[in-house]
C-alpha cells in the first residue's frame, strides 16, 4: 500500500500520527499549549517523550502528564548542549531508533519579568531571552542532525507571534526572540530539508493565556483585543494542538521554512468594523465631557 493511501486510512480511523515518535518540549502544566499538543499527539497515535529544565519540571506537573500518557520525561536545559545531546540519545534509545518530530515551545524573557522597559533593556537579560527562546531552537535542531536522530520526512515546530513582525506593546525583547525564531526556521529548514527531506516551520498562535504569557504588561487586553478583531476570533491551545498534529503529519510533507499564522485572521486584519465604532465611541465621550 502507498504512503497516500495508508494516510488516508489513517484519517479515516482518528489516528493521523500512528507509528510516529517524537520530543515535546515545554509542557510545564495545563495551560501550556505543549501540555495540549502532548495529550493530541498521542490520542493520535504517537509515541512521545517530554523535556524541560530540571527547574520547570520541579515547578510544573509535567510528572503527572507523563504518568496520564505513559511515556517518560527526560530533563534537559535546552540551552545546553550537552543536555539536548543526552536528551536525543536517551529518546532514541527509549524509541528503539530514531523520531519524527520536534515542538519547541519554550520562551522567557527577564527583562519583562523585571518590568524593564525596551528602551532601558537589561543587555545580559538580552542575552538570555534570545538564548531561552530563540538560539535554543537553532541547538536543539543542530544537536538533532548531528545524532541523526530525525526520520526521513519528519517536521520540527516552534511556537512563535506575530510580535516577530508587528510591534506590540509590552511584549518587550520576546519580539526580538520571535523574529529571531522565525528565521532559525528558514535558515536550518533549507539545510535539512535538502539533505533528508526534515521539515521546519513555526506556527504564529494567538495571544494564548499561558503562564509564560501572563508575564507580558497588558496580556489580558491583548487577548480581549485580538479576539475582537479575529474574524474567527482566537485560537485556544486546543487549536493549535490540532494544528500541530496536522503539521506533523504526513498530510503537510512538503509545507517547510514557513511562519504559518494561526490567529483567527488577526494577522490580515488592519481595522475591524468593532474596532472602528469603539474609536468613535472614545471621541464622541471626548466631545460631551470636555473638562474631564
Amino acid at each position: 500500500m502507498s504512503d497516500y493511501g495508508l494516510t488516508k486510512i489513517l484519517i479515516m480511523t482518528g489516528r493521523l500520527l500512528e507509528g510516529k515518535k517524537g520530543i515535546i518540549f515545554g509542557a510545564l502544566n495545563e495551560a501550556s499549549i505543549a501540555w495540549k499538543v502532548a495529550e493530541r499527539t498521542v490520542e493520535e497515535g504517537a509515541q512521545i517523550v517530554l523535556s524541560n529544565t530540571p527547574m520547570a519540571l520541579r515547578m510544573g506537573d509535567t510528572a503527572r502528564l507523563a504518568e496520564k500518557l505513559n511515556t517518560i520525561v527526560i530533563p534537559a536545559d535546552a540551552t545546553d548542549l550537552d543536555d539536548l545531546d543526552r536528551l536525543m540519545k536517551s529518546s532514541m534509545e527509549h524509541f528503539g531508533g530514531k523520531f519524527d518530530f520536534m515542538l519547541h515551545s519554550i520562551g522567557m524573557s527577564p527583562n519583562v519579568r523585571k518590568s524593564r522597559h525596551y528602551s532601558d533593556l537589561d543587555y545580559n537579560f538580552l542575552e538570555k531571552t534570545l538564548d531561552i527562546s530563540a538560539v535554543s531552537f537553532h541547538k536543539v535542531i543542530q544537536t538533532a542532525r548531528k545524532n541523526d536522530a530525525i526520520n526521513e520526512w519528519g517536521s520540527i515546530l516552534a511556537l512563535s507571534y506575530v510580535a516577530a513582525q508587528r510591534t506590540f506593546y509590552g511584549y518587550n525583547d520576546m519580539a526580538d526572540a520571535k523574529a529571531l525564531l522565525e528565521s532559525i526556521a528558514r535558515s536550518f529548514g533549507y539545510i535539512y530539508g535538502r539533505e533528508r527531506n526534515v521539515r521546519i516551520n513555526t506556527i504564529s498562535q494567538s495571544p494564548t493565556p499561558t503562564t509564560a504569557g501572563q508575564g507580558v504588561k497588558g496580556f489580558d487586553n491583548l487577548i480581549d483585543f485580538s479576539e475582537r478583531m479575529s474574524p474567527l476570533g482566537n485560537a485556544t491551545a486546543d487549536d493549535c494542538a490540532n494544528y500541530c498534529v496536522m503539521m506533523f503529519s504526513d498530510l503537510t510533507r512538503k509545507v517547510t521554512m514557513q511562519n504559518l499564522f494561526h490567529d483567527g485572521g488577526f494577522s490580515s486584519m488592519g481595522m475591524s468594523l468593532r474596532a472602528i465604532e469603539q474609536y468613535s465611541k472614545s471621541f464622541e465621550y471626548d466631545k460631551e465631557h470636555p473638562f474631564d
